[in-house]
C-alpha cells in the first residue's frame, strides 16, 4: 500500500490533470480510483484537503497580489523549514525566483504548501512537483508552469548543469 500524501497528489496530478477530470465534480469516482490504485483513505482525504486549501488561496484576493510584480526579497528560512526542505531544494526555489518563474509571494505560497505536507522531509523531486502543482493552480502563471514542466520532465536537467 502507498502511504504518502505526496504520492496521492502526484498520482492525481499525473493522471487526473491529463485526463481533464474535474476534482470536485468527480471527487467520489476519483477517490475510488485512488483506493483501487492502493492509496489509503486517510492519505486520500489529506491530499484532497491540501488541494482544497490551494484552491481556496486561488479564490481569495491573494491571487491578485501573487500575480502582481513585486520587488525581489531575501527569504530567511526558520528551523522547521530548513529541516523539511533540503538545501538543494531551497536552492531550487531561489533559482526559480531569480529566473522570474516564482515571485516572492508565490515562493511563500510554495513554501506554505510544502510545509502543509505531512512528511518530515521532502525530496528534491517532490519539491519540483509541489511547485508545479502550485503554479498550475494559480492564474497568470501559465508560462512559468510550462517552463517548469519542461525543466522537471527533462531528466538530464539539474541545477548542477546550470552552473
Amino acid at each position: 500500500m502507498k502511504e504518502n500524501m505526496l504520492d496521492v497528489l502526484l498520482y492525481l496530478f499525473e493522471n487526473c490533470v491529463d485526463d481533464e477530470l474535474a476534482l470536485h465534480s468527480n471527487e467520489e469516482s476519483i477517490k475510488t480510483r485512488l483506493s483501487a490504485a492502493g492509496f489509503m483513505d486517510a492519505e486520500i482525504s489529506k491530499a484532497f484537503h491540501w488541494l482544497e486549501s490551494l484552491a481556496q488561496l486561488r479564490e481569495q484576493d491573494n491571487s491578485t497580489a501573487i500575480a502582481q510584480p513585486q520587488q525581489q526579497s531575501q527569504r530567511v528560512y526558520v528551523a522547521e523549514e530548513m529541516e523539511k526542505i533540503s538545501l538543494d531544494s531551497r536552492g531550487l526555489i531561489l533559482f526559480l525566483e531569480q529566473m522570474d518563474v516564482l515571485k516572492p509571494a508565490m515562493r511563500e505560497l510554495v513554501i506554505d504548501q510544502i510545509m502543509a505536507l505531512e512528511t518530515d522531509e521532502i525530496d528534491h523531486d517532490g519539491v519540483k512537483w509541489v511547485i508545479l502543482m502550485v503554479l498550475f493552480n494559480q492564474p497568470g502563471y501559465e508560462a512559468a508552469y510550462t517552463w517548469l514542466e519542461d525543466f522537471v520532465f527533462d531528466e538530464g536537467n539539474s541545477l548542477k548543469h546550470l552552473h
